[in-house]
C-alpha cells in the first residue's frame, strides 16, 4: 500500500476571504518572537514530529498549506532530506510542493529542484484581475507564466496549475480566458475547483450580508463542462473529478493515494494522518504545536477509528471520483444510475459519465448514503 508524507505549512502573507484552511498571517501569530510562529524556525518543529513517524518507505511527499513558498527553500529541502535519511524515499518517489506565483524566484525554484522536488503546483486561480480581487488573491496574473517558465528552467518534471471557478462576478468569458491562459503555459496538470462558501470565512459573511451573490448551480456546471471541453481538446484527460493530466505520469500520485485509500502521515499544525485504520489530527495553532514538540509531547489533538460502515462510505465517495471507475458491488444496484446516464460500464467496473460527474455526490448519497 502506498505511503505518503504530507507537510502542512501554515503561513500566508494575506488570508484569502474564501479559505478555511489552517493558515495564519504574521499579525495573527503575534510576531516572530512567539515560539513556533516564525517562518525561519518552523521547520525545526516539523522535523521533531517527523522523528515520531515509524520507519516505512515513503512513496510520495506533498508540501501544502498555506503557502509553502513562504518558508525558505533550504528548509523544505532539509525536511525532504530528513524524510529520505530517516524513512527512505522509494525509487522514483514523487515530491510535490505548492507555491504562490508571487513568492518564488529562479533561485528558490532551482534550490527546490536540486534538493529533490520533482513536481510543483502553482496557485493561479484566475487570469482575470477582478476575479482575483474578489478572491483576495494578491498576485499579478502576468507573474504566473513567468513562474512556470522559471520552474521549467529549473528542471521540474511536472508543473501543475490550480484554478477556481464560480467566483461571484466571474462571467463565462472570464472563465474561458482563465482556462485558455492556463493552457498557453502548457502545464502537465490542471486542477479546477468550484468555489465553495465555507462557514466561518469572511467570504461566507459577505454572502450572508448580500454583498456578493454566488452563481447558480447551472452556471457552475456549465463552467465545469467548458473547462472539460477545453482541457480535453488540449490533450489533458480527466483522471479525477477536478483534475486533468497530460498523461498518467503527470497525475498527482500523492492525491491518488488519498482517493484509493492509501495511508499517510500529516506533519504540521492541524495536519491529518491515516495509518493502520486510525485517523488523527494535530493541534491547530503553530505555537501550541511547536511547544508540545519542544516539551517532548505528541502534537496530536484527537483521533478516531472509523467503523466498517464509515470506511465503506468514505471509500465509495473517494474512489467514484476516479476515471478508472469502481467495482459495482461497492455501490449495490447500479442499474438505475446507468439508466439515468450517470454511470457506464468499464470492463468489470462502472465509471461516471460526463454528466454523471456533475451528479457524483447524489450517486453516492442514493447508493450508500443511507446505509
Amino acid at each position: 500500500m502506498a505511503f505518503g508524507i504530507y507537510l502542512h505549512v501554515p503561513f500566508c502573507s494575506v488570508r484569502c476571504g474564501y479559505c478555511d484552511f489552517n493558515t495564519y498571517t504574521a499579525d495573527e501569530l503575534g510576531g516572530p518572537d512567539v515560539v513556533g510562529a516564525s517562518r525561519s524556525t518552523y521547520i525545526e518543529a516539523a522535523l521533531s514530529e517527523l522523528a515520531r513517524v515509524p520507519e516505512r518507505t515513503v512513496d510520495t511527499v506533498f508540501v501544502g498549506g498555506g503557502t509553502p513558498s513562504q518558508v525558505p527553500a533550504a528548509d523544505l529541502v532539509r525536511f525532504l532530506r530528513s524524510v529520505d535519511d530517516r524513512l527512505g524515499l522509494a525509487p522514483g518517489a514523487e515530491v510535490t510542493t505548492e507555491a504562490n506565483p508571487d513568492s518564488v524566484s529562479p533561485q528558490s525554484l532551482a534550490e527546490l529542484r536540486e534538493g529533490g522536488f520533482t513536481r510543483i503546483s502553482f496557485g493561479m486561480q484566475s487570469a482575470v484581475r477582478h476575479v482575483l480581487s474578489v478572491l483576495d488573491r494578491t498576485h499579478d496574473p502576468e507573474r504566473v507564466p513567468q513562474a512556470v517558465a522559471w520552474a521549467r528552467e529549473a528542471g521540474f518534471e511536472q508543473v501543475s496549475l490550480d484554478l477556481i471557478y464560480g467566483t461571484p462576478s466571474e462571467s463565462m468569458d472570464d472563465w474561458r480566458h482563465t482556462v485558455e491562459s492556463a493552457l498557453e503555459m502548457q502545464p502537465d496538470h490542471i486542477s479546477a475547483y468550484a468555489l465553495i462558501v465555507e462557514d466561518g470565512t469572511a467570504f461566507a459573511r459577505k454572502v450572508r450580508r448580500g454583498e456578493v451573490v454566488m452563481p447558480d448551480d447551472d452556471e457552475t456546471a456549465d463552467k465545469y463542462l467548458l473547462a472539460d471541453d477545453l482541457l480535453e481538446a488540449a490533450g489533458l484527460r480527466w483522471y479525477e473529478l477536478s483534475n486533468w493530466a497530460r498523461d498518467e505520469a503527470a497525475q498527482c500520485r500523492h492525491n491518488v493515494g488519498y482517493w484509493n485509500g492509501g495511508e499517510w502521515w500529516g506533519v504540521g499544525p492541524g495536519a491529518h494522518s491515516f495509518v493502520d485504520g486510525e485517523r488523527w489530527w494535530n493541534v491547530k495553532h503553530p505555537a501550541a504545536y511547536a511547544q508540545r514538540l519542544a516539551a517532548g509531547e505528541s502534537p496530536r489533538a484527537d483521533g478516531e477509528r472509523p467503523d466498517a460502515q464509515a470506511r465503506h462510505l468514505e471509500d465509495v465517495m473517494l474512489r467514484i471520483r476516479l476515471a478508472e471507475g469502481i467495482e459495482p458491488a461497492l455501490l449495490g444496484d447500479v442499474a438505475p444510475f446507468i439508466a439515468a446516464g450517470w454511470l457506464e460500464p468499464l470492463g468489470d467496473r462502472v465509471v461516471l459519465t460526463r454528466s454523471g460527474r456533475l451528479m457524483a455526490d447524489r450517486v453516492v448519497l442514493e447508493a450508500v448514503g443511507g446505509e
